[in-house]
């Protein structure tokens, strides 16, 4: 009996160059349909794992780690200087689904940089701000601004300790006047000193001292201002007709003592006699 075999089915060349296409594991540099290229590992079709991407537009470069067609990990930002003629960093640190988060260093110019968290691509967490006219800033960041407790320090030396809010000083702070030796303790609103003290601190080691110091806050006669006070304590009003009242009893009370018939006036007088006096402290 013949026997008969069937033809094997060959495939769609498509089937065949698609299967030659399929990129996983490392690969040679890929071209996208816009000019950008590739040069790394692969999962799935998808960048992942080690690799560098360059843009044909701008020229940017990263080169880091991948996942799943995005950057995450750890990788670094670069674009070209035209001047120099290579490639300048802009940004070194931690990714996550394409957008910079976790510690990182982002330069925005030679002398102007910024080390510390990120949040999808904006400075969010502790951080330090290196601004390129010499003034420091470090402290809490929120939505790319300054925001929560932290400190600037100026280029000249003087410095502000306390509270911000949206890239402002808000709330209690304390700003250092080192070159005239002298400090202001208060309450901010959206950069200005609404109320406040300012005292002399370090004045004898400042560069620029101001002309007259500031004079300390003291009672001049003391003694005279306790005696006075204990004597209006000790005082004792004889009873008179305005000050007795007859009970439905027919019982007569007693007068009032002086010192709580006094008017809220005089009350608020004696306790402003006895209150002590906190004086500034000396450096």
């Amino acid at each position: 009996m013949p026997i008969s075999k069937c033809p094997p089915k060959s495939q769609p060349p498509w089937k065949e160059c698609d299967q030659k296409a399929q990129k996983n594991g490392l690969r040679h540099q890929v071209y996208a349909v816009n000019g950008d290229r590739y040069v790394g590992e692969w999962k799935d079709n998808m960048k992942h794992g080690k690799g560098t991407q360059v843009w044909k537009k701008k020229g940017t470069m990263y080169e880091g780690d991948w996942k799943f067609g995005k950057r995450d990990g750890y990788g670094t930002l670069s674009r070209p200087d035209k001047e120099k003629g290579k490639y300048r960093r802009v940004y070194s640190g931690w990714w996550k689904g394409d957008k910079k988060s976790g510690y990182g260093i982002q330069f925005y110019g030679p002398e102007e940089y910024y080390e510390g968290e990120w949040c999808s691509d904006q400075r969010s967490g502790w951080g330090r701000m290196y601004y390129s006219n010499g003034d420091i800033y470090e402290g809490q960041w929120w939505n790319d601004k300054p925001d929560g407790e932290g400190m600037l320090r100026l280029k000249n030396g003087n410095r502000y300790e306390g509270y911000w809010q949206g890239g402002l000083k808000n709330g209690p702070g304390r700003f250092f006047y080192l070159d005239h030796g002298q400090l202001f303790e208060g309450f901010w609103v959206d950069n200005i000193a609404k109320c406040g003290t300012m005292i002399d601190f370090g004045r004898d080691e400042a560069p620029e001292p101001t002309q007259f110091p500031i004079p300390q806050v003291k009672i001049v006669d003391p003694d005279g201002v306790l005696e006075e006070a204990l004597a209006m304590f000790k005082k004792k009003e004889e009873p008179s007709d305005s000050g007795t009242r007859r009970s439905r009893r027919g019982k007569t009370r007693r007068p009032m003592p002086e010192t709580t018939r006094a008017s809220g006036e005089n009350q608020v007088r004696i306790i402003q006699l006895l209150k002590p006096v906190q004086l500034p402290l000396e450096e």
